[in-house]
């Protein structure tokens, strides 16, 4: 089973954020090799960590040499290519790892899309969501087959493709 602990700062305004980080694991879980995590007995954790810039632009610093911030940063804790026999941990739980947004950056792009926040923050929970399960976009083919997951696992959430606009995903 999956399980998402959110972390949420003041200042990420409005919505049922809880709800929203849970559809959106689940969504890009469903739209996955890795579906029958949701059924599996083993528990499944990821945690959702909406913050500020500041902290986004720290982390980034630290970990990617980026001084900047960027809209979502995903710290997988398992690697790719364990993901299927993780299930026989000893103690049948698994940390997938967290999903950190950053506030302003996601606002403000969220306004240039001329999109909600809320919608947006989804669609970068679901992207950040494939990271963890060993995705990546370092290549055009890697890239349209991450894009394709996404647009499946957005659309059954009632989103729509949000690369239509090619706006890449800052992480």
């Amino acid at each position: 089973m999956i399980e998402v602990a959110l972390l949420h700062e003041d200042g990420w305004p409005g919505s049922d954020w809880e709800q929203l980080a849970q559809s959106a694991v689940a969504a890009a879980i469903a739209h996955s090799p890795y579906a029958a995590f949701a059924t599996d007995e083993a528990l499944y954790e990821i945690a959702v960590k909406l913050t500020s810039d500041a902290e986004v632009h720290e982390l980034n610093r630290a970990y990617r040499d980026k001084d900047k911030p960027t809209n979502v940063l995903s710290f997988p804790m398992v690697q790719a290519d364990l993901l299927q026999s993780t299930a026989n941990t000893d103690d049948g739980e698994v940390l997938l790892g967290d999903i950190v947004l950053a506030e302003g950056v996601c606002a403000a792009e969220a306004t240039d899309k001329g999109i909600s926040l809320a919608d947006h923050a989804t669609h970068l929970i679901v992207h950040g969501t494939f990271h963890l399960l060993g995705y990546d976009h370092m290549d055009d083919n890697e890239a349209q087959a991450m894009e394709a997951l996404e647009i499946a696992a957005l659309a059954s959430l009632g989103l729509p493709d949000p690369y239509g606009d090619r706006m890449m995903t800052g992480d």
